[in-house]
């Protein structure tokens, strides 16, 4: 089976009879199952690979029957094929077995060789180790295997570990002498791919043979700068429109759930009669038309605005969703959802009617911003049109006007020119410098006596801050954003369905986006995952970058789930490419975030090697000494700082970054082998060749 349920590898109760693996290798003591036919069968499934958790079934199966010598010796490939590329447990297994076989030099040469080079292609360190050592083992006992085993350790050169590079080194010239002249000059070619720690012992053994290329000036490589891309006019038949709502995932789409929505307020406004029929023929058995209670709670997206252009919503219902404000006590992502919410059953109360012909706020650019002339020529066709816009539909198109945009000067004086309330409210929101912001901070440990703050969400506090026209002008939903929710701790203990919609809300404030989604990413633990979703649009939104918008990519670069800690790579690389990183001000936040526990330097050094990957080094390094320099000083220093400070000597060797940085002398004076002063000592040395140079603080 592909995907053995997961039962099947654990017993059933207490008694360690009832297990299938154990209740498998009784059938074939007795004889019931061929032993020769399950080998086969679980070996064969090993080598298919695939998730662990369905390789536990074969996986212990296999060690339970204990196959004897001749029985592994019969299937030495699929070990092979099984330890290059099986889940790191399943490929631990047939190593050891590839180690057994070959300490009874039972291995072939031409297969350990195939196994060597399929090891050390893996990213385990303990994997990598365990295969040089059993390599040199091999050719102490056969000198004359080192023309075809050297050339497959050639292969941990370009390891991201410089230790495991020096061992692998190490381990070639040891046996070099043993080799001719074509595998020399082969494997003097490999040694490009060590780390700039190990070229001049590389040079030192290859001698002539060795003959590195002049290296080119560095040149830091960042990801190409995203642009705006504008957002497809609404469909423009009422068939067309009714295919999109049947077959798009809108919720997980801003821009097509926009488009849908603005086109089915502006097909409603011209033929209500040809939309309902087509939504009923498109839902003939819809949620709401079976279900009474279907939107007491929620507007459940845009099916709301369907049972609105049907006439099933009950208007007591929608009036008290449209002027539904928050509890004081709201989370964060409740109040973004919130305002889609309102903004939705405005349109389900309206839909179909002329006092709304077409949606003020629908994005012009898939970020969900709007151009400010735009929106000054859609309020003109309102005030043409005699129609006052509604009021969740103005705000939302409000907060996604960019203040920053070269056309807003003329936009402002544009909308005061168009004489109406809603034109003298935008003219006045372009020209006001104070945007609608947030700070954030944390309480300290042993700030409240009263309440127990482990977790660093629980300490987190956000303060929306106190804006006068939001809470006088704007509707109920949209008046946390001026300082009505209070600034206190919150954790939230429900589902976050509909994360990819919170982005548009707010295009035009990159700190307040910030600090909402803040919550989410510091909250992030265990087997969370997604939590990083938004933030490839909040480093495409407008406005400053503060210290929420640092944070959130601090804490993303540390989250547990590696898909999510990729996505902060590529929020990180794409702000830098923009020029609007402050690397120092992430090193600094990063520093305390690890200082503390709440980011792990482990998962930190995975992203960070990541992003350097790319060709980012100097980026990288002006990150990680910035959060180097400010790392508090402790008796014991951090465990897993020597994977930091590895990731920071690559970058510094590539980009050629000069300086200090305090207490690196320190790390680097003690005594030992262990990584944290091998690394230290590898980085003082590289920051130290030339010239002193100030740190790097922007990439």
């Amino acid at each position: 089976m592909a995907e053995p349920p997961e039962r099947l590898t654990r017993p059933v109760g207490r008694r360690p009879e009832r297990h299938w693996p154990s209740a498998l290798r009784t059938l074939v003591e007795e004889g019931v199952l061929d032993r020769t036919r399950v080998l086969d069968l679980c070996v064969s499934r090993l080598l298919r690979g695939g998730l662990l958790r369905n390789l536990r079934l074969p996986l212990e199966t296999v060690r339970l029957l204990a196959p004897d010598a001749e029985e592994l010796r019969a299937r030495i490939p699929d070990w092979v094929g099984i330890a290059a590329d099986a889940p790191s447990v399943v490929a631990g297994y047939a190593q050891d077995v590839l180690v057994e076989l070959a300490s009874a030099g039972s291995v072939p040469v031409g297969a350990l060789a195939e196994m060597t080079s399929g090891v050390l292609f893996r990213t385990e360190k303990k994997l990598v180790r365990a295969q040089l050592a059993l390599v040199g083992k091999v050719l102490a006992r056969e000198p004359g295997a080192a023309g075809e085993l050297l050339p497959a350790v050639t292969e941990a050169f370009g390891n991201e570990d410089t230790d495991l590079q020096e061992r692998a080194l190490k381990l070639v010239g040891r046996h070099l002498d043993a080799v001719d002249e074509g595998v020399r000059r082969e494997l003097a070619e490999a040694a490009g791919l060590l780390s700039p720690t190990h070229r001049q012992a590389a040079g030192e053994l290859f001698g002539a043979d060795l003959e590195p290329e002049p290296a080119p000036p560095y040149e830091e490589i960042l990801p190409p700068v995203p642009g705006a891309q504008l957002v497809p006019p609404p469909a423009t038949t009422v068939e067309e429109l009714v295919a999109e709502l049947v077959v798009k995932r809108l919720s997980e789409d801003p821009v097509a759930f926009e488009r849908a929505l603005d086109g089915l307020v502006r097909h409603a406004h011209r033929d209500r009669a040809a939309v309902e029929e087509a939504v009923r023929e498109a839902f003939p058995s819809a949620p709401w038309e079976q279900r009474t209670h279907y939107f007491t709670h929620t507007a459940q997206g845009i099916h709301v605005v369907l049972a609105g252009v049907l006439g099933l919503l009950d208007p007591t219902l929608v009036e008290f969703h449209r002027t539904k404000g928050h509890g004081a006590d709201s989370c964060l992502h409740q109040a973004l959802s919130a305002v889609l919410d309102a903004r939705l059953w405005e349109a389900a109360a309206l839909v179909g009617t002329d006092a709304l012909p077409f949606l003020l706020a629908t994005p012009t650019w898939h970020t969900g911003a709007i151009d400010p002339l735009v929106l000054v020529e859609r309020l003109r066709q309102y005030r043409e049109a005699d129609v006052e816009p509604a009021p969740a539909d103005l705000a939302q198109a409000l907060l996604r006007v960019p203040r920053a945009d070269p056309s807003a000067g003329r936009a402002a004086g544009e909308a005061d020119a168009l004489g109406t309330a809603a034109g003298r409210g935008l003219a006045a929101w372009l020209r006001e410098e104070a945007a609608v912001g947030a700070t954030v901070r944390f309480l300290r440990r042993d700030e409240d006596k009263t309440l127990r703050r482990y977790h660093l969400v629980d300490r987190l506090v956000v303060d929306a801050g106190e804006h006068r026209a939001v809470r006088a002008e704007f509707p109920p939903a949209f008046q946390w954003l001026g300082g009505a929710l209070e600034a206190t701790p919150r954790r939230c203990h429900h589902w976050i369905e509909d994360r990819a919609q919170w982005a548009p809300v707010l295009p035009a404030d990159r700190e307040l986006l910030a600090a909402c989604l803040l919550p989410t990413l510091v909250g992030a633990e265990g087997d969370a995952r997604g939590a990083t979703e938004p933030l490839t649009a909040l480093v495409e939104a407008e406005g400053p970058v503060g210290r929420a918008v640092l944070l959130a990519l601090a804490c993303g670069l540390g989250c547990v789930d590696a898909d999510d800690r990729l996505r902060a790579v590529d929020a990180v690389l794409v702000l830098a490419a923009r020029g609007e990183l402050d690397a120092r001000g992430l090193g600094e936040e990063l520093a305390w975030l690890v200082a503390e526990g709440s980011v792990k330097p482990n998962r930190l050094a995975d992203a960070a090697r990541t992003a350097a990957a790319t060709g980012a080094y100097g980026t990288v390094w002006a990150i990680l000494g910035a959060l180097l320099a400010a790392l508090p000083a402790q008796a014991k220093p951090v465990r897993g700082l020597g994977e930091i400070l590895a990731v920071a000597a690559d970058c510094v060797e590539r980009c050629g970054a000069r300086g200090e940085v305090s207490g690196l002398d320190a790390l680097a004076s003690g005594r030992g082998s262990s990584q944290l002063m091998v690394q230290a000592k590898r980085l003082l040395s590289a920051l130290h060749q030339g010239a002193d140079q100030p740190l790097t603080e922007t990439a």
